[in-house]
C-alpha cells in the first residue's frame, strides 16, 4: 500500500471538471485508489462519492493505492493532481 498527502491548490477545489477526469485517470488501474479529507474516504472511481467529501482549497487529503499497480497508478495520480487541482 502506498499513499500520499495533497494540499488542494484549485481555488474552486475539487468540483465537478477536475474530479470527473480524476476518476477517468484513477479507472486506468486496476488497484484500489481512495481520497481521504477529514476521516471521510471516497473511492476515486466513482464521481459523486468524490464530490461528497466536498474538498475546498487549502484543504488537505490523502490518496491512497492498494493492489497490483499501485506504483503506477501512485506517479500518473500524484502527478494529475499536481497539475490540475
Amino acid at each position: 500500500m502506498k499513499e500520499f498527502k495533497y494540499t488542494i491548490t484549485d481555488p474552486e477545489g475539487i468540483h465537478a471538471r477536475p474530479a470527473g477526469e480524476l476518476v477517468k485517470v484513477c479507472k486506468e488501474f486496476a488497484c484500489k485508489i481512495t481520497l481521504t479529507k477529514d476521516g471521510k474516504t471516497a473511492d476515486c472511481k466513482k464521481i459523486f462519492g468524490l464530490m461528497g467529501l466536498a474538498v475546498k482549497k487549502e484543504q488537505e487529503v490523502v490518496v491512497t493505492f492498494d493492489g497490483e499497480d499501485e506504483d503506477a497508478a501512485y506517479t500518473k495520480v500524484s502527478a494529475f493532481l499536481e497539475e490540475n487541482m
